[in-house]
């Protein structure tokens, strides 16, 4: 009970520095740019905070004991805890949070961030989903 205690507190932790993160890109640039450039520009704020992370990540599927590569890949996973989705869309439909969650589902993850550069208002572009974790 401790140890889930812990981990809910270094999960809700790392989301708060990583939507602090991506306030700072967004005030720095606003709307408009392509995903791959947000999440370069992301992770580079990441890095100057000194918060680790991995790039483009690979998801392998398995289905009925056939484990396959089919090139899914997550945008930014952040200490091994925290999925990070980064769309550039005129608004975030429920299928970008069900790919979220599914990506969740798929890598035993408990915790996802979708964040959509391409809001005017960083915050009204944020959702953050949960995959079997006590809140």
């Amino acid at each position: 009970m401790v140890a889930e205690s812990n981990e809910l507190e270094r999960i809700n932790r790392l989301t708060e520095q990583i939507i602090g993160a991506a306030i700072e890109v967004h005030q720095t640039l606003g709307p408009g740019l392509l995903e791959a450039a947000y999440e370069q520009f992301l992770c580079r704020e990441l890095d100057l905070r000194g918060i680790p992370f991995q790039r483009q990540c690979p998801i392998p599927v398995e289905y009925k004991g056939l484990r396959i590569d089919c090139g899914y890949r997550l945008d930014v996973l952040v200490a091994e805890l925290v999925v990070v989705e980064i769309k550039a869309v005129d608004g975030l439909l429920p299928i970008h949070e069900a790919q979220l969650v599914t990506y969740l589902r798929l890598g035993g993850w408990k915790v996802g961030l979708l964040i959509n550069f391409n809001e005017r208002r960083l915050k009204n572009g944020i959702r953050r989903k949960v995959n079997s974790l006590e809140e």
